[in-house]
């Protein structure tokens, strides 16, 4: 019973509870549905979520190579920016020197490296030249070619050159002097004929005479070919080539002469026929191919050995130049015609070309000499209109004196052809820029026979006033060296030729880089000249309207590049890149983009410097580009309005006058308290002190530098002053101009001195090596920038006219006097003029803006 019993209960009780299990289990179904569909949804969920995670990956990847790649392209396309020509149709046509389209400039001194030689205006021209040497002067062989300060002549130079016909030369070696001549004759379809002449006399009266080789060539560069012609057995009579541009030619060698007479006068022939790897090596490859072995046998007289050239063996190149080389470049042709005589003597090389068919005779003995009287009465004609010195009063020698100033900036015209190095931010090494030629001055034969940018400004604004034409193939030259940037290399150094006289730390030029866009100042006389004449000549300003709508789009470029990336930290403030980075190495870092290499900036280069130079450089750019603009009818309001912000004095004193200094300064992280100390080099005992690295001069800061106005008080300060920013009742002119003649600060009695001398850097050096350069020494084409504007401010209206008309008058007579005391003292223009005593210093002859002074003499500004 108590088994049923229990079964019954069990049984009841698992109805009971069979019951309550299905509920239970349908209530779990029931639970268990949305569950299981929750899990599904959170395991699609997730799934989806990686998806996604997938997807983005996936498109995160490919937008990073995408960007990766994007980057390379932008990076290779900002790279390759830096030589990519500006997209403007180019000013000049490619055949604008060419023989056909200008003969009369064809052939020229465009060789102003060399004492004496000429090329024509094309790419690889045939050139020809001039050496020399002294003979039984000793061991020592000083053989002439490329101007050279080491040298030591007592002077050189042209002492008539028309730039373009004919030139007169004087070289004046230690015992004699040589006399070069030339004159052009058109005709041909190759430019013509020409003919030199030298003339060598005895200086000194000593008993006997100097006996002189002179050593004529004509070498190809890498086109056309040469053949020499030999007579009574070592004698060139002459060479004849040929090449494209000047087709068949025959150079002419006439026997030495006595003087004047027609007599052929004594003398020894040699003659060396070679190949050259490169213009730059014909000088050696003379000095290899010297001999002593040869008998100079006079009439009367003891044979002696002279030295002569004989044959050349050229050294096999090293591994170094043919891995710097890539490949061997290809030889030309070089003759060498030497002639040995004793002085007095006259001798004349002539060209002719084989086009010119229907010459009347040749261009030699009386028909030279009249041809060159008729030029000489031309270029004085012409001078004296031109520049009216005569009337002014000057007297012969101070003409002759002009004259050879403005000559030696003619005969120092230039034609180059080739490439630049470059390097931007985004190249990893530099580049080679687009090939092209350059129509330049240089500003010196022996030092800088180059094109630079900031100094070509100041050569047109003399040249312009002879030739116009001159100008502007000059400023269409270097114009239509712009890269699409706007961006122009201020350094030319295009060819081997070239490269072997810079130093190579200097040869690859930047593109962050400036300099002073001073070829404005040349096209501001352009615009002025025509403008003025536009009522008496209309064929002539439209020729000029023609000339500065080929120009307009590269202006435009380049000024937009200077206001870009020369930008300050301030609105309408504007800062010079590229000064020297190693700040440590200087007492104060150069700022060799300016123009002003070392005068002294903000002691601590920073983004934060405002330099007032570059404000007033872009005032004046921006002025001259609106007045471009008006005269060829494109749009001027830009310009027109960056002029009247500029031009603001209020502006311009609110971003550099200093109160504390009384002055226009620049403004950055700076400090005076630096000077340059002996490193310490220390010196483990018992260790020579030779084997450790001498010890140099460093930078040694006493107080750090702060955020303020430079005070240095120089060239700089006079900027607003220098380019007529300054309106004429300005009160700070009378600041200006009561520095400019304060003894202890700027004035000297030759001309103002670049930097004050109470100025805590005046004549300090910059490194051990540097001596200073922009730091004192009297600086011609500052000054003159000083006296034209003294001029403008003593012409204008206001408070301080009479007293810039009576510095006016002081300062120019000062500098004119001291450049031509200096000219006839040392025979040479110089570079630079020392502030205690006024004599010349630095590079010679510096017949670039040192020539200025002729404008100064014309009061032409």
């Amino acid at each position: 019973m108590g088994r049923q019993r229990h079964g019954k209960r069990v049984l009841t009780n698992s109805s009971k509870d069979g019951g309550d299990a299905v509920s239970g289990r349908k209530e779990e179904k029931k639970k268990d549905i949305p569950n299981s569909i929750l899990h599904r949804k959170e395991k699609k969920k997730k799934m989806d979520l990686a998806k996604l995670f997938i997807n983005i990956s996936i498109g995160l990847c490919i937008f990073s190579l995408i960007w990766f790649f994007y980057a390379l392209y932008m990076r290779s396309y900002l790279a390759r920016r830096i030589i990519t020509p500006h997209p403007s149709m180019r000013i000049l046509d490619a055949n604008s020197t060419s023989a056909a389209v200008a003969p009369d400039r064809f052939w020229g001194s465009y060789r102003p490296q060399v004492y004496f030689g000429m090329k024509t205006r094309s790419p690889r021209s045939i050139v020809t030249g001039l050496m020399w040497m002294r003979q039984f002067g000793g061991a020592d062989v000083s053989l002439r070619h490329t101007c050279e300060q080491g040298d030591r002549l007592q002077s050189y130079g042209w002492t008539m050159h028309d730039g373009v016909h004919f030139g007169i030369q004087e070289v004046r070696d230690s015992d004699f002097t040589l006399t070069t001549e030339f004159v052009k004759r058109a005709g041909g379809e190759h430019g013509g004929d020409w003919t030199w002449r030298v003339t060598a006399k005895q200086q000194s009266s000593a008993a006997h005479a100097p006996v002189i080789s002179l050593l004529f060539y004509v070498a190809a560069d890498s086109q056309g070919s040469l053949q020499a012609h030999v007579e009574e057995k070592n004698r060139l009579g002459s060479v004849t080539g040929f090449s494209e541009e000047l087709g068949h030619f025959k150079l002419t060698f006439r026997k030495p002469a006595a003087g004047e007479a027609t007599s052929a006068k004594f003398a020894s022939y040699n003659y060396l026929k070679t190949v050259s790897p490169g213009l730059e090596k014909l000088t050696d490859i003379v000095k290899s191919s010297l001999s002593g072995k040869f008998i100079y046998s006079p009439p009367s007289g003891e044979k002696r050995h002279y030295i002569a050239v004989d044959t050349y063996r050229p050294p096999p190149p090293s591994h170094q130049q043919q891995q710097q080389r890539g490949e061997t470049r290809k030889e030309s042709d070089f003759v060498v015609h030497q002639v040995t005589v004793q002085t007095p003597f006259q001798m004349e090389v002539l060209f002719e070309s084989g086009s010119f068919r229907d010459r009347p005779n040749q261009l030699v003995g009386e028909v030279m000499t009249e041809e060159l009287e008729r030029r000489k009465g031309a270029f004085d004609a012409k001078f004296e209109e031109t520049f009216e010195l005569q009337r002014k009063g000057y007297t012969p020698s101070q003409i002759k004196f002009a004259k050879a100033a403005l000559s030696n900036m003619l005969g120092g015209l230039g034609y180059f052809h080739g490439q630049s190095a470059v390097q931007s931010i985004y190249n990893e090494y530099p580049l080679v820029y687009p090939e092209g030629p350059l129509f330049t001055a240089v500003p010196s034969r022996s030092f800088f026979p180059r094109g630079f940018l900031w100094d070509e400004g100041f050569h047109q604004l003399l040249i312009s006033k002879w030739d116009s034409q001159i100008t502007g193939e000059a400023i269409a030259h270097w114009l239509d060296l712009m890269n699409v940037e706007g961006w122009i290399p201020r350094e030319q150094i295009l060819d081997d030729e070239a490269r072997s006289k810079v130093p190579a730390e200097f040869i690859i030029q930047r593109n962050e880089n400036a300099n002073p866009p001073t070829l404005f100042l040349a096209l501001q006389k352009l615009v002025e000249r025509f403008a003025a004449a536009a009522e008496a000549n209309e064929s002539a300003l439209q020729g000029t309207k023609t000339f500065l709508r080929r120009l307009f789009p590269r202006l435009q470029t380049w000024f937009e590049w200077y206001n870009t990336t020369q930008a300050g930290p301030l609105p309408n403030s504007y800062r010079w890149r590229g000064r020297d980075k190693d700040t440590n190495l200087f007492l104060n870092p150069k700022t060799l983009t300016s123009g002003l290499d070392d005068y002294p900036r903000a002691s601590h280069p920073s983004q934060d410097e405002r330099h007032v130079d570059l404000y007033c450089w872009m005032a004046l750019a921006s002025g001259i580009m609106a007045d471009i603009a008006k005269l060829i009818g494109e749009p001027h309001q830009e310009y027109e309005r960056t002029q009247l912000i500029l031009g603001d004095n209020m502006l311009l004193s609110e971003l550099h006058w200093s109160e504390q200094l009384k002055a226009f300064s620049d403004y950055g992280n700076h400090t005076q308290a630096v000077s340059l100390q002996r490193e310490k080099v220390y010196v483990p005992p018992g260790q020579p002190r030779h084997q450790f690295p001498p010890a140099r001069l460093v930078r040694a800061i006493r107080k750090a530098p702060k955020l303020q106005y430079v005070n240095a008080l120089g060239y700089v300060s006079l900027f607003p002053f220098l380019l007529q920013l300054l309106t004429p009742d300005s009160p700070k002119l009378e600041h200006i101009l009561k520095d400019m003649r304060d003894e202890q600060k700027l004035w000297t009695p030759y001309g103002l001195r670049s930097l004050s001398k109470s100025d805590p850097l005046y004549m300090k050096r910059n490194t051990e090596h540097d001596a200073p350069y922009w730091r004192g020494p009297i600086w011609i084409n500052i000054n003159y920038l000083a006296v034209r504007a003294l001029h403008y401010y003593g012409r204008t209206d206001g408070p301080y006219r009479e007293k810039a008309a009576a510095l006016y008058q002081e300062l120019r007579t000062n500098i004119i006097e001291n450049v031509y005391r200096q000219y006839m003292e040392t025979g040479y223009i110089w570079e630079q003029y020392n502030d205690s005593t006024g004599r010349g210093q630095g590079s010679h002859p510096f017949t670039g803006w040192s020539a200025l002074c002729v404008l100064m003499m014309a009061e032409q500004y």
